[in-house]
This record gives structure tokens, C-alpha cells and sequence, in this order.
């Protein structure tokens, strides 16, 4: 991770992995420095002090956000952030966060600085009710709703993040069915994933099938591999879960402009699009980063459906989806596209939505549960001076390798010619970005 003091590397291009940031300020007395990165890679441009809620307002601004807050905060909701774990000592997030259990299997200390990096960046966007009596720092899409912290991966410089590496694939897809059933057992109307796996698990669908029966929405990232071929060869970028699992509202990115980012997946797995492209977000360490990917699109989408459940708890998840996907902005051409899926969120238009379905469903006795496959639907203050701090810090987990995958292929071939028995190998992905 590099500091608010050094500099970025040139860089090449936006192609980057979900989370990573692509700005990095000069720490000077009263000012902060950043907004933008030329062709070489170099940081630019300035902004006043204490002006973190300035730089964050465009992101309100283009979900619609403001609109929504006269009619719903999130207050009464409670938003799971099933991640890397969230420090609830930051100024932004003080007396939101309930921390829940740690599922890695790793020892790291909630003191390490490299525990709950990713986790506080996502929870921020979500709950943030900034500081200074809310004047200044990071106010979250849904300011008055806590937060349940459940840690499910450890950050990659994480100093154990080695032994999860290695632990057992059945072991981490477990890891994660355990965050979502204890999310749904303990109240979480909402459940924010900005993490990926390569391959889906029958253990964690089983999970989201739980979630889905207790009328919790689940909003996942639907990762960045841009516009790769998938194993199908048919131009799509590989799948990511639980983005790609039925019932799932997947989230892609765009910029400030509402151009998609180079690295959001394209895929048919995204249904509607958020900022992210250097969306400010506050940190463990209780500074300010520019974070980048569609783990930020996906904490923010969250936040919107946190707004809508707070408003109308028994809304059944279909329609929550149903009512962010109907009322979207900057919609592609033909209504759909497999890069930004219906459009960009509009919060206030979902919202509005919203209480037309709540109002039918009311009316009509409509039943808040469903099938999976029915949803698939078309602490200290922070001072006046403070800055951004840039980063290049990645996901907090990558895939498996390529090379990997092939090894597993052979053995998996070998395994058939020994025992000359039908037995599929399935092989299950590390959580990826």
C-alpha cells in the first residue's frame, strides 16, 4: 500500500482490479491533492480543505441521492457487510457497527492496520453519517443504517492472508455460507458483497436460498475482469459469484461521466450500474482514499436498497430489484446491455417505485418470499485538514491462477482414467475480485 506521501507508479490505463485506487495526494499543511491522473500516471489537480463531502457529491448526485433522503435515511435497517471486516472506531462509522464473528480461520488482531481495510471502505459508503455533527467526511447512501460486520477474507496484505491462501476450497466457500446465515440470522435486511469466486458452491447458494426466504436483498460486485472471454469463448468476461447466483442483484461500474469502467465485468450476470471510478471512501486508519472498482458500485447499490427496505421492510428482495432496475438512468441503448445492465441507480426514483409495489403488495396479499430461480429479474475526530490518501491497494483476495486451474484439469482427467468412473472433478475458485 503506498501512503498519501508517495507517489503513484506511472500506470497504464484503468484496467485495474476492483478496490484498487488510482490517485495519490501530496500531503500538504491545509490542503489535499488529487482528482485526476494524466496519461503518465502522475497526480493532479487540487481541493480545499476539509473538503471530503465536495469531492464525494458527485456520486450523490448522479444515484439521485439527495431526492431520496426526504423520504428515507436507512434508519431501522441493518446492512451486512460480508467483507474483510470493518473498524467501527472511525469517525464516519462511530456507534454503527456491530462487529460479528470472524470467519477466515485466520489470527490477525483487529488492531493490525491491515485488518478491515477493504471492509471500512465499503461500510463507509453505505452508512458513513460523517463528523462534525455530519458536516464534514463521508455520509453513506444510507446514513442512519448500522452496519454488521461479518469477516469472511482477510485483506491481501493481510499477514496471514498466506495460510487462508492455502486453506482448503470447501473451507472457503463454507467461510462464506457461515457469513450469510449469520447475517440473515441476526437481523440483516440487507447483505453487501463487494468480494468474487470463480466457481459457485451448492454450500453458499443454500445460503443465499435462506436469505432470500427471510426477505433479505443481497447485492454483490460483478467483478473486473473488463471485457475478457469467459470459457465459453463468447466474448463475456468470466463469471464472478455470488454476483452470477440467481436472485443476486449484480452491480457494475461507471465513471463520473457515467462512461463504463474499463474494468467492470462485462457480462449478462450485471442488472444495473453505480460510480466506480475513484469514489472517496474513509479507511480503517480513519483518512480518506479514492477507491476504485465495482466493490465500491456495490456497497453504494446496497446503500440504495437499504433506503428502500427502511421505507418498506416487507418489500419482497424481487421487487426491491424489480424497483432499482425499472427506474435507472443513462440506460443503454435497447434497455439493456451486458456492461452497465439496466442503467445507473436512481435512488430517489427507485424509492418512489418502490412504494407502488409496497402499495400492490398490500393490496394483493403479495408474498414476500420466493424461489431463487423465480428472481433472476430483467472513534477520534478527524482534524479540519484532513486529506485523501491515495492507494494501489488490491481486492482482498485473488483468483487462482490460470496455471492452477489447468493442473486441476489433468488431475481431474487422470482421476477418470484410474478409476474409470464417471466422478466429475469440480474445481472451485479462490474468492477473486
Amino acid at each position: 500500500m503506498l501512503t498519501g506521501r508517495r507517489k503513484l507508479p506511472a500506470l497504464a490505463g484503468f484496467a485495474l482490479l476492483a478496490g484498487s485506487c488510482l490517485v495519490s495526494l501530496a500531503a500538504l499543511p491545509g490542503t489535499a491533492h488529487a482528482a485526476g491522473q494524466d496519461a503518465a500516471g502522475s497526480a493532479s489537480g487540487t481541493v480545499l480543505t476539509d473538503s471530503i463531502r465536495d469531492n464525494q457529491m458527485w456520486v450523490l448526485d448522479m444515484l439521485n441521492v439527495p431526492a431520496a433522503w426526504s423520504l428515507s435515511e436507512g434508519g431501522g435497517v441493518t446492512v451486512a457487510v460480508i467483507d474483510s471486516g470493518v473498524n467501527p472506531d472511525v469517525s464516519d462509522l462511530a456507534g454503527s457497527v456491530t462487529t460479528g464473528p470472524d470467519y477466515t480461520g485466520v489470527t490477525t488482531s483487529e488492531s493490525s492496520p491491515d485488518w478491515g481495510v477493504h471492509g471500512t471502505w465499503m461500510a463507509s459508503l453505505i452508512a458513513g453519517h460523517g463528523h462534525d455533527g455530519g458536516s464534514g467526511g463521508i455520509i453513506g447512501i444510507a446514513p442512519n443504517a448500522h452496519i454488521l460486520s461479518v469477516r469472511v477474507i482477510p485483506d491481501r496484505a493481510d499477514p496471514h492472508y498466506s495460510q487462508y491462501e492455502h486453506e482448503q476450497e470447501t473451507r472457503i466457500q463454507q467461510s462464506l455460507a457461515d457469513g450469510i446465515n449469520y447475517a440473515v440470522a441476526h437481523g440483516a435486511e440487507v447483505i453487501s458483497m463487494s468480494i468474487g469466486y470463480s466457481a459457485p458452491s451448492g454450500t453458499v447458494r443454500n445460503a443465499l436460498q435462506q436469505a432470500y426466504d427471510h426477505g433479505v436483498v443481497v447485492v454483490a460486485s460483478a467483478g473486473n475482469s473488463g471485457d475478457q472471454a469467459g470459457s465459453g469463448g463468447d466474448g463475456d468476461a468470466p463469471e464472478s459469484f455470488p454476483a452470477d447466483y440467481p436472485g443476486v442483484i449484480s452491480v457494475g461500474a461507471v465513471d463520473s461521466t457515467g462512461a463504463v469502467a474499463a474494468f467492470s465485468s462485462d457480462n449478462l450476470s450485471v442488472q444495473v450500474a453505480a460510480p466506480g471510478v475513484s469514489v472517496p471512501a474513509q479507511g480503517r486508519d480513519g483518512q480518506y482514499w479514492w477507491v476504485s472498482g465495482t466493490s465500491p458500485a456495490c456497497a453504494l447499490v446496497a446503500g440504495v436498497a437499504a433506503l428502500i427496505k427502511s421505507e418498506y421492510p416487507g418489500l419482497a428482495p424481487e421487487l426491491v430489484a424489480s424497483a432499482l432496475t425499472s427506474t435507472t438512468t443513462e440506460q443503454p441503448a435497447g434497455g439493456y446491455d451486458s456492461q452497465v445492465g439496466f442503467g445507473v441507480v436512481n435512488a430517489a426514483a427507485a424509492l418512489a417505485k418502490a412504494g407502488e409495489f409496497a402499495h400492490s403488495q398490500f393490496a394483493h396479499g403479495h408474498s414476500a418470499h420466493g424461489q431463487l430461480a423465480d428472481a433472476q429479474l430483467a472513534g477520534t475526530g478527524v482534524a479540519t485538514a484532513a486529506r485523501f490518501h491515495g492507494t494501489v491497494a488490491p481486492e482482498p483476495v485473488r483468483p487462482r491462477g490460470s496455471s492452477q486451474l489447468v493442473l486441476f484439469a489433468l488431475l481431474a482427467l487422470a482421476s477418470l482414467v484410474l478409476t474409470v468412473a464417471g466422478t466429475r472433478l469440480a474445481v472451485l475458485g479462490r474468492p477473486s475480485e
